[in-house]
């Protein structure tokens, strides 16, 4: 029975709902994640939400706090869904490596030798940029494309693996990412003012009057505070490391490793072009269809392959195929004895014509 893309998948991805869904390797870290959020929630409806009903002049009003929270929290949880179940910008892998980047070497040696260039120069807005060759998907890395190791996927404008969200972070879900964590930062900003609000609230209370006995009164504000405190020094300062990041048109990847090195930015557009190319430019499609049924192709024989190097028109227009199924090394021998065979037949034709 045929299988399914994602059932052979070589990375170290999850799948879920039949290929639907694609997380990391570390898709457990979810739950943390989850709960990190969530439970500071439940706790502030309850402990504080629940008391403030009765502080504004209508009394439904007082819902809105509760009810702002909840929504809140589930628009939070549907960025974290959309930023950690999407194929980030994972690129296809080669079954065979790009033949047309050999070159082959004779030496006055009977069998020819193979190089192949570890780099190569792409032009990017009119300046050249070096691009490395990915030996695990045979294939030339676009620009700002590098390999994780962690799903061991080659990603388009890769940024970083987060584990917090269980996935990478790339071409396909930075924008959802961002709008992640600063959503989540203005969460804990609205917990954390209606807790000191309500704490204000029982100081006005004839019968409390001090902060010491406020706190005292309702100890979930206070833990709820301290919380969001803290949280605000993580999710805070990453929102205004990736304004910063979006605004100059880097990744992480690239700030982390370039940023000694005072190269001058290619992409970089101006500000406000740097934003709209984020958040005003259309997401582009998966390159890969999880589950689509594999394609199984069948490695021509050695007396087929032996065949159709005959009869082609002439060396210079030869191109030979890759076997799909063999591995880096394996190619590079096939294409070399194949060469050799080429060169000989090639020989014994223009002596023929001399005679």
């Amino acid at each position: 029975m045929a299988k399914r893309v994602y059932e052979v998948w070589k990375g170290r991805n999850k799948f879920f709902l039949g290929g639907r869904l694609i997380f990391g390797p570390d898709a457990k870290s979810l739950l943390a994640t989850f709960s990190l959020i969530v439970i500071p929630v439940i706790i502030f409806c309850i402990f504080v939400g629940r008391h403030l009903r009765h502080e504004f002049p209508s009394y439904n009003a007082g819902y809105a706090i509760i009810v702002a929270a909840i929504v809140y929290t589930i628009y939070v949880l549907v960025l974290l869904l959309l930023t950690s179940a999407r194929d980030p910008g994972i690129v296809p892998r080669n079954l065979h490596p790009p033949e047309e980047d050999f070159t082959y070497e004779t030496g006055g040696r009977q069998t020819p030798s193979v190089t192949f260039p570890r780099t190569k120069e792409v032009m990017v807005n009119g300046i050249s940029v070096r691009v490395k060759y990915c030996d695990t998907c045979m294939l030339y890395r676009s620009p700002r494309c590098s390999h994780c190791s962690v799903c061991n996927n080659c990603v388009e404008r890769f940024d970083h693996h987060c584990p917090w969200v269980g996935q990478c972070i790339g071409l396909r879900n930075y924008p959802f990412f961002f709008l992640f964590v600063s959503s989540l930062m203005l969460l804990c900003i609205y917990v954390f003012s209606m807790s000191a609000y309500y704490i204000k609230v029982l100081m006005d209370d004839k019968e409390i009057g001090t902060v010491w006995k406020a706190m005292k009164e309702s100890p979930a504000s206070v833990v709820l505070m301290t919380y969001c405190f803290i949280s605000l020094w993580f999710v805070g300062g990453l929102t205004g490391f990736h304004l910063y990041l979006i605004g100059s048109n880097q990744t992480t990847y690239e700030n982390f490793r370039y940023r000694s090195d005072n190269r001058y930015n290619v992409y970089n557009r101006g500000c406000i072009n740097n934003f709209l190319e984020v958040f005003c430019t259309k997401i582009k499609p998966s390159r890969n269809k999880f589950r689509d049924l594999v394609q199984e192709v069948q490695p021509p024989t050695p007396a087929a392959a032996r065949e159709s190097a005959t009869n082609d028109a002439g060396p210079d227009d030869r191109r030979v195929k890759v076997e799909d199924d063999l591995d880096i090394g394996g190619d590079l021998l096939k294409i070399s004895q194949r060469h050799n065979f080429e060169g000989i037949d090639s020989d014994i034709r223009s002596r023929g014509n001399d005679q």
